[in-house]
């Protein structure tokens, strides 16, 4: 009975002196350290896009008579890409020079009646006078006077109409050049040309095809103005500036960093993943791009002389400014809020306020932490 006895006291004190032993004896842990010369960098995930891209297509609908270019191809503005065919719209522009010819003849001949015109009003006016005189010395008669001023009458109104009909003709002669010039731009239409020095990304259709006004024929871009459009988590978009630099790889080329900088910054949010879009251009990047490729982006939003930079995993209750973390203070562990500012991308957070004097900020949450517990500081990770 007593050996029963003083076996469970034995086993009650291992068990105690276990107990003691995993919950007293000192946690080791790993605390963040003072680091100089920090950059601030946000990441980024996007695509290789072109600011200026271009589905070109005819203003006219007809058949493809032949095309001049395709995918790959660099071209020179007002290059021809391909032509429509313009059998009935040369046919239409032929019609309109021939209204324009007539209409020319048209104006020359009521040129040619209005100086006839002129030339009778004269001689009828001078006739006029002369019986006019004569009858006044009772020379001639008065019915004679009146045929002459009648004679003069006619001959003024001839002379309006035949101005009235010049007005009337080089009128239709506007009307006909204009209708040439509008059939003359249709025939231009039936040319399709490069807007200006492009790659050409994509050909659409093909000789024989029957397009329609609109139908995009070629995909070009300007290859000046290819950047890389990334998206940013907006919890830390409000760093962003334009004009902020940064580097960028190229999923197809993983080991070279190219450099560029923001120059645009989306006004509007994605309402889904809840990310901002920037655009950043590239200073040396290869001359040959791929849109849509994947490239990642990190942007210096900023430097510190010195900083804390504390791993997120390692707050608790953090919303984006406040936060818990684990410290050690006078060698045993402590709960402390702390304020935080800027962000990184590694996915550290920079402390701003709040730290006790002389503790320290432990860079992981510990296995059986607890307040009080005593620790023992590791070297930094």
């Amino acid at each position: 009975m007593r050996r029963i006895w003083l076996t469970g006291i034995l086993l009650a004190a291992a068990a105690a002196a276990g107990f003691l032993f995993l919950t007293e004896r000192p946690l080791t842990v790993a605390v963040v350290q003072p680091e100089h010369d920090v950059a601030l960098r946000i990441y980024g995930l996007g695509t290789v896009e072109a600011r200026i891209l271009s589905r070109t297509g005819f203003e006219v609908g007809a058949a493809l008579a032949s095309l001049a270019a395709d995918a790959g191809d660099s071209v020179a503005r007002g290059q021809e890409l391909a032509v429509l065919h313009s059998a009935v719209q040369e046919a239409r522009v032929a019609r309109a020079q021939a209204a324009v010819a007539a209409n020319e003849a048209n104006l020359a001949k009521a040129e040619a009646a209005l100086v006839r015109a002129r030339v009778m009003l004269a001689q009828r006016e001078v006739a006029n006078r002369r019986l006019q005189n004569l009858v006044q010395r009772d020379v001639a008669s008065v019915q004679r006077a009146e045929e002459a001023q009648r004679d003069e009458d006619v001959a003024r109104a001839d002379l309006a109409v035949a101005e009235a009909d010049v007005a009337v003709i080089r009128a239709q002669s506007l009307d006909a050049a204009a209708a040439l010039r509008q059939e003359e731009a249709l025939l231009a239409h039936h040319r399709l040309l490069a807007p200006y020095d492009a790659l050409l990304v994509a050909r659409h259709a093909e000789t024989g095809a029957v397009v329609k006004a609109g139908d995009p024929i070629f995909t070009l871009i300007d290859p000046a103005t290819i950047w890389i459009q990334a998206y940013v988590d907006e919890e830390r978009a409000g760093q962003l500036a334009i004009g902020q630099p940064g580097t960028i790889r190229l999923r197809s080329q993983p080991s070279a960093e190219f450099h560029g900088t923001i120059a645009r910054i989306g006004i509007e949010s994605d309402r889904v993943n809840e990310e901002r879009r920037v655009w950043m251009t590239c200073a040396d990047c290869p001359a040959e791009m791929f849109l849509g490729e994947q490239a990642e982006v990190r942007i210096l939003t900023g430097t510190r002389t010195t900083a804390l930079m504390v791993p997120e995993v390692a707050i608790s209750g953090f919303d984006g400014h406040r936060g818990m973390v684990w410290t050690v203070q006078d060698g045993r562990l402590a709960r402390a809020e702390l304020t935080f500012g800027a962000r990184d991308d590694r996915g550290r957070v920079e402390v701003t306020g709040g730290l006790p004097e002389g503790a320290t900020i432990v860079a992981g949450p510990p296995k059986g932490a607890a307040e009080g517990r005593r620790a023992r500081i590791s070297e930094a990770p």
